[in-house]
């Protein structure tokens, strides 16, 4: 791991310190409960980026997926 340095407005340090000396919550300390968020921040970050590639291939498909859909359908009301 690496060491970084982080410039943090008060109100936010002391919701940390809360959650990092909350004996319910799994946080070890400060460092853990910040790598946590900045993990779970990436990952929705890249899953969204990811939702929007999905939806530019579907928009750009349409039609022909749209085509596919019906004869599946005309296909499965013959059987």
């Amino acid at each position: 791991m690496k060491t970084i340095a982080i410039t943090i407005d008060e109100p936010t340090l002391k919701k940390v310190d809360r959650l990092a000396t909350d004996a319910q919550l799994p946080f070890k300390n400060r460092s853990d409960v910040i790598r946590r968020a900045v993990e779970q921040f990436v990952k929705r970050l890249e899953r969204e980026a990811e939702e929007e590639r999905e939806t530019e291939i579907f928009s750009r498909h349409k039609s022909r997926l749209h085509r596919q859909a019906v004869a599946l359908i005309k296909e499965q009301a013959r059987q």
